[in-house]
C-alpha cells in the first residue's frame, strides 16, 4: 500500500476529518486528537498495511508508522483543510472533549519539540564527529574543524529561535512575532551585558520601576515557550480590540511592547530558574542513587516509548546539554535501545519462521541505530518475553551506565552510530556496556523463549474491523476437499483454492507486504472467475468494508487473509459485492464475494488475489501445492504442517 492510500485509510478509520481536533507527528508515529476516540476504528487501525501499531495513549490516538510517518503525514495534510495539525484545535463548534491536563502538557511537550528533532539530531551528529577527529587528534587546530564545532554547536546557542517558530505552530500564533520574543531574549543588550556583570557589578535593567535580570537564554528552553504560549492569548486580544483598519500597524507594536518586557520581567527569570531546578534535580538524583535510577530510566525507556511519552523527557535532555555540556539521561535510552536489537537477535535465533526471522532481523540493526518501534512493535511485543527481556537487559546496562558517570554531550539518537557524543571516566565503559546491553538482551531472550504457539494470538490481523475471540461454531468435515478437523499439532492440513483461475508465487504480487511475505505465508492465484467461496467451514472474521479483503478463522484455528487484486481498497467497493457479513458462520462452498474482474482491470488495477495463512507461527511450515498452473475451486492449494 503506498502512502497516500495508507493515509485515506487511516483518516477514513480515524473517523474523517471531522472528527480530528488536532493532528501532529514526531518521528514514528502519527497522533491524533479527536473529538470522539469512540469513532476510531483501533483494530483496523493496528491492522492495516504498513502500520506497525494503533492505540490510544495519552489522549491521543497514536498511530505508529515508522520511518515513513513524515511521508504519511504529509499525505494526510493534503486530504484534509490547513484547520487541521499541530495539535491545534480545529475551528468549528463542535463539543471539546474533556482532556487530562498531564496528557495536554506531555502532548505540547511533544508537539513543540517533534518539528526541532531534525535540527537536534544533525547537529548531534555533527556534534559526534567533531569529538571523534578532536579525540583522533585529526586537523587540529584547522578552520575544517572549527567550522564543524560550529555547525554541532549551533542549536544550542540559537535553541530560542527553533523552539519559537516550533512553539508558534503547536499555539496557532504568529510565528515572526515568536521570532521576535526569542530576538528579545538574544538581543546583545541582554547577553552582552549579563556576560560582563562580573565586570561592571550590574545585574539588572530598570524598566518603568520594575527590574530586568540580565541572564543568558541562549540555551534555554522553558522561558521561550512560557512567553509565545502567553502570547497566543494576547494577540488576539489586541486584535480583538484594535480598529480593523489599524490593525496592521498597532496590533503587532502593541503585541510586542506588552511581551518583551513582560517575558523578560517575569517568564525569563521564571523559566530559567524551573529549568535550572529541573536540570540540578536530576543531576542530585543521579548523584545520589544513580545506578537504581539509570536502572530504573533503562528499564522503562521502551515503556514509554510503547506510549509516546519518551519526548516528555526531550527538555530535560536538552536543558542538560545546553547548560551543563552534558545529560545523564540519553545513556538509558542507549542501553535500553541496544538491549532491544539483542532481544530482537535473539527472536531471530529461536524462530522458525523464516519472516519472523526477517523482521526480527532488520528491525534489530534498525534498534542499534536508535529506532526501536519496529523491533518492539514487529518483533518483541508479539512474543511478551522477548520485550521484557530487553528491558531487564537495559536496566542492568543503565545503571552500569550512572555507575560509571556515563553521559552524552549532544542530542542524537541512542545508537551505535552517536557513540562519539559519550563520555565516562573511561571510554571503554561506554563501549563495554553498548556490548553487554546486546548481549545480555540476546541471552534473557535464549533463556525466557519464545512461545510460537502463541505468537498468532498476537500477530497482527489482516483485515479491516477483525473481531477478536469469535468462536468456531461449526467442526471441520472429514474430506480432502477441507481442512482437516483435527488438531493442528497432530497432522498435515490442506487449505483448498477459494476461487478459479491460474497459480503464481506470492513474490509476483506488487504488494511488498504480500510478496516479502509480511502479512502471512502462502500463494497468489489470477482469477479467471469473479466468485470467492469458503475454502472451509469457519467464520468470517473481518470484512474488509471495501469488500476487496476477507479474513477467515477455521473451526480448528486457521486464519487466512483472502486479498483481491493490488491497491484495490482505492476502488471503494466499486466491482465488489459481498454476499456474507462479518462474524457470520460460513460452510465450505459457500459464496463469499463476487467481482468484476474486467472492470477492475479496466480501471488499471492488478486483480492477482493473494492468499495467506496470517497465524503461520502456529505452524511448523505453510507450504503450497503448486507454484504454477490451473487451479479450480475447492482443489488442494495450502498444506499446512504442524
Amino acid at each position: 500500500m503506498n502512502n497516500k492510500d495508507l493515509a485515506k485509510n487511516v483518516l477514513d478509520l480515524v473517523g474523517g476529518e471531522q472528527n480530528i481536533s488536532g493532528l501532529t507527528h514526531c518521528a514514528t508515529r502519527l497522533r491524533f486528537v479527536l473529538k470522539d476516540d469512540n469513532k476510531a476504528d483501533l483494530k483496523a487501525l493496528d491492522q492495516l498495511e504498513g502500520v506497525l501499531r494503533a492505540q490510544n495513549s495519552g489522549g491521543q490516538v497514536q498511530i505508529v508508522i515508522g520511518a515513513k510517518v513524515d511521508a504519511v503525514y504529509s499525505e494526510v495534510r493534503k486530504l484534509t483543510s490547513d484547520r487541521i495539525g499541530g495539535g491545534e484545535e480545529s475551528a468549528d463548534n463542535g463539543p471539546k472533549k474533556k482532556r487530562n491536563p498531564i496528557n495536554v502538557v506531555l502532548e505540547t511537550i511533544a508537539g513543540i519539540f517533534t518539528p526541532v528533532l531534525p535540527a537536534l539530531v544533525g547537529c548531534g551528529m555533527i556534534k559526534c564527529l567533531s569529538t571523534v577527529m578532536a579525540a583522533m587528534g585529526w586537523l587540529e587546530g584547522s578552520g575544517f574543524l572549527t567550522i564543524i564545532n560550529m555547525i554541532g554547536d549551533l542549536i544550542f546557542y540559537f535553541l530560542p529561535f527553533f523552539l519559537a517558530v516550533s512553539a508558534a505552530h503547536r499555539f496557532k500564533t504568529n510565528p515572526y512575532l515568536a521570532v521576535a520574543l526569542a530576538a528579545g531574549l538574544m538581543h546583545p543588550t541582554i547577553l552582552n551585558a549579563a556576560a560582563q556583570i562580573a565586570d561592571t557589578g550590574v545585574s539588572t535593567i530598570d524598566f518603568l520601576g520594575m527590574p530586568i535580570l540580565l541572564m543568558k537564554y541562549s540555551s534555554s528552553v522553558i522561558p521561550i515557550i512560557l512567553a509565545v504560549w502567553i502570547m497566543s492569548y494576547v494577540y488576539p486580544l489586541v486584535n480583538r480590540v484594535i480598529p480593523k483598519f489599524l490593525q496592521v500597524l498597532l496590533t503587532p507594536m502593541i503585541v510586542l511592547f506588552i511581551m518583551i518586557p513582560l517575558e523578560l520581567i517575569v517568564f525569563g527569570p521564571v523559566g530559567s530558574h524551573i529549568g535550572d531546578w529541573l536540570t540540578n534535580g536530576i543531576n542530585s538524583l543521579f548523584s545520589t542513587a544513580g545506578v537504581l535510577a539509570g536502572a530504573i530510566l533503562g528499564f522503562f525507556k521502551p515503556i514509554m516509548v510503547m506510549f509516546g511519552m519518551h519526548y516528555a523527557i526531550m527538555p530535560i535532555q536538552v536543558q542538560q546539554v545546553a547548560t551543563l555540556g552534558a545529560t545523564v539521561l540519553l545513556p538509558t535510552a542507549l542501553a535500553a535501545n541496544l538491549a532491544q536489537a539483542g532481544a530482537a537477535f535473539g527472536v531471530f535465533f529461536l524462530t522458525k519462521s523464516k519472516t519472523m526471522k526477517s523482521a526480527a532481523g532488520s528491525s534489530g540493526f534498525t534498534a542499534l541505530f536508535g529506532i526501536t518501534e519496529p523491533a518492539i512493535y514487529g518483533v518483541t511485543l508479539k512474543y511478551k518475553r522477548p520485550f521484557f527481556a530487553g528491558c531487564l537487559a537495559g536496566g542492568l546496562v543503565g545503571g552500569f551506565y550512572s555507575l560509571v558517570h556515563t553521559t552524552a554531550n549532544a542530542i542524537a539518537l541512542p545508537g551505535v552510530l552517536a557513540l562519539g557524543t559519550y563520555t565516562s571516566d573511561r571510554y571503554m565503559y561506554v563501549v563495554i556496556g553498548c556490548i553487554a546491553a546486546v548481549v545480555l538482551g540476546f541471552v534473557f531472550t535464549l533463556i525466557a523463549g519464545i512461545k510460537e504457539d502463541n505468537a498468532g494470538a498476537t500477530t497482527k490481523q489482516p483485515a479491516n474491523g477483525a473481531v477478536d475471540g469469535v468462536q468456531s461454531v461449526m467442526a471441520t468435515e472429514q474430506a480432502s476437499a477441507v481442512t482437516s478437523s483435527q488438531d493442528a499439532t497432530s497432522t498435515d492440513m490442506l487449505i483448498v483454492s477459494p476461487m478459479t483461475g491460474e497459480i503464481k508465487p506470492i513474490s509476483e504480487v506488487e504488494d511488498q507486504a504480500f510478496a516479502q511475505e509480511l502479512m502471512g505465508k502462502g500463494i497468489a492465484v489470477v482469477p479467471t472467475e469473479g466468485k470467492v467461496y469458503a475454502p472451509f467451514d469457519g467464520v468470517v472474521e473481518a470484512l474488509y468494508r471495501t469488500k476487496h479483503a476477507i479474513g477467515l478463522k477455521a473451526a480448528n484455528g486457521v486464519e487466512i487473509l483472502i486479498h483481491i487484486g493490488v491497491d484495490t481498497v482505492s476502488l471503494k467497493g466499486k466491482y465488489f459485492n459481498a454476499h456474507i457479513q462479518q462474524g457470520q458462520a460460513i460452510k465450505a462452498g459457500d459464496l463469499l464475494v463476487e467481482f468484476d474482474p474486467e472492470g477492475i482491470t479496466a480501471a488499471g488495477y492488478n486483480i492477482i488475489t493473494s492468499i495467506v495463512v496470517t497465524n503461520m507461527q502456529q505452524y511448523g511450515d505453510v507450504l503450497t501445492t503448486a507454484t504454477s498452473g490451473p487451479i479450480r475451486e475447492s482443489e488442494a492449494l495450502i498444506k499446512l504442517i504442524p
